[in-house]
C-alpha cells in the first residue's frame, strides 16, 4: 500500500493511464476553445445566480426559517459545483498531463463531492418537507438540531464519496480496472457512486409521494390547492434532476461495464457532465424564483449593489415584501388549527 502513495507523485503515472483507457488520446482533438468559453460562462452564471440567493438568504430575517436555511445550503453547493467544474475545465486537456496523480485526484473530487452535496442538498430539503408535514408540532424544539444533522450529513457524505479514491480507492496498480471517463478511478468506484445517486433519487421520489398522499388524503377542502401547489413543485424538482442527471447516470454505468477502449463514446463524457451540471444552475430557478418574495429579494439585492456604486440614492431599496408566492401562501379559508399541514404553509417543496 505504501508504494501505491509513492506513485501519486508520479506525474508519468497520468499518461500511462491515459494510454491505456484511451486510445489515440494523444492525437485526439481537444475541445474546442468556444466550448470551453461556454462552459466557463456557465459556471459563472451557477455561481453568481447561487451568490445572489445565499446573499438573499443571509440578508433578510424572513428568510431565516427552516426552510430557506435549507435553500441557501442547497445554493452554496451549487455554488461550490460551478467552482469546482471551472477549475476541472480549466485543468484538463493538456494540462492534465502536467499533474500528478494527487492533484489529479483532487481535481476530480473535488468535483464529486460538490455535485455530490447538491443532490444530498436535494435529499435533505425532501426529508425536511416529509418532517414537517407529518409532525403534529412542525417546527418543535429540536428543528435546530435536525436542521444541523441533515446539513452535516449532507457535507460530509459528500466530502467522503469525493475522498475515497485518493485515500485508495483507485486503480493505481490495477491497469486493468480503470475507468475510461476517470482513467485513475476504480470502477466498482464508479459504479458505487452510481448505486448511492440511484438510491437517493428513489428517496426522493418516495419522500415526496408520501408527501403527496397525505397531503391528499388530510383535508378533502385543501386538497385541490395544496396538491397542485405541490404536484408541480414535485414535477419540476423530479423532472430537472432525471433530465440533467440521467445522461451522465447512462455514462458511468457503460463506463462500469464496457471492455477498455470499447465504447468509444465514453471519450465524449465530459459534455454529459457539463450537461448534469446545468441542474445546479436551476436548482436556485426552481426552489427560489417560483416565490415572488424571493424574487422581490433579489431585485433589491440587485438595486442595492447598482446603488452602492453610485453613492446610493436614499430609498432607492426600499422594495416592500410581499407574500403573495403560491408556495408562501397559504389561503385564510383553508386555516385548520389542528393540522399538521396547515400549521406550516411557508415553501411546498
Amino acid at each position: 500500500m505504501g508504494s501505491i502513495y509513492k506513485e501519486y507523485f508520479n506525474t508519468k503515472k497520468i499518461q500511462e493511464h491515459y494510454n491505456y483507457t484511451k486510445e489515440g488520446w494523444e492525437s485526439s482533438p481537444t475541445t474546442s476553445r468556444w466550448v470551453v468559453s461556454i462552459l466557463v460562462v456557465l459556471c459563472c452564471f451557477i455561481v453568481l445566480e447561487n451568490l445572489l440567493v445565499l446573499i438573499s438568504v443571509r440578508c433578510n430575517k424572513k428568510f431565516h426559517s427552516a426552510m430557506y436555511i435549507f435553500i441557501g445550503n442547497l445554493a452554496f453547493s451549487d455554488l461550490l459545483a460551478g467552482l469546482a467544474f471551472m477549475a476541472n475545465i480549466l485543468l484538463s486537456g493538456a494540462t492534465t498531463f502536467n499533474l500528478t496523480p494527487v492533484q489529479w485526484f483532487v481535481r476530480e473530487g473535488t468535483a464529486f463531492a460538490t455535485l455530490a452535496a447538491s443532490v444530498f442538498s436535494l435529499l435533505a430539503i425532501a426529508i425536511e418537507r416529509h418532517v414537517a408535514i407529518t409532525k403534529v408540532k412542525v417546527y418543535s424544539s429540536d428543528k435546530n438540531c435536525r436542521m444541523v444533522l441533515l446539513i452535516g450529513a449532507c457535507w460530509v457524505i459528500a466530502a467522503a464519496i469525493g475522498s475515497l479514491p485518493i485515500m485508495g480507492w483507485n486503480c493505481m496498480s490495477d491497469l486493468r480496472d480503470c475507468s475510461t471517463v476517470l482513467p485513475l478511478y476504480s470502477k466498482r468506484y464508479v459504479l458505487f457512486v452510481i448505486t448511492i445517486f440511484t438510491l437517493i433519487l428513489l428517496a426522493i421520489v418516495g419522500l415526496y409521494s408520501r408527501i403527496y398522499c397525505i397531503v391528499r388524503s388530510s383535508h378533502a377542502e385543501i386538497a385541490t390547492a395544496q396538491t397542485l401547489a405541490l404536484l408541480k413543485t414535485v414535477t419540476i424538482v423530479l423532472g430537472a434532476f432525471i433530465v440533467c442527471w440521467l445522461p451522465a447516470f447512462i455514462i458511468l454505468l457503460m463506463d462500469a461495464s464496457c471492455p477498455v477502449r470499447a465504447c468509444r463514446i465514453l471519450y465524449q463524457a465530459n459534455y454529459f457532465f457539463a450537461f448534469a451540471t446545468l441542474n445546479s444552475a436551476a436548482n436556485p430557478i426552481i426552489y427560489t424564483l417560483r416565490s415572488k418574495d424571493m424574487r422581490r429579494e433579489f431585485l433589491r439585492v440587485l438595486c442595492c449593489c447598482g446603488a452602492g456604486r453610485r453613492a446610493r440614492t436614499p430609498g432607492r431599496c426600499d422594495l416592500p415584501l410581499r407574500t403573495s408566492s403560491s408556495l408562501d401562501r397559504c389561503p385564510p379559508k383553508y386555516e385548520l388549527p389542528t393540522s399538521p399541514i396547515t400549521r406550516e404553509c411557508t415553501t411546498s417543496v
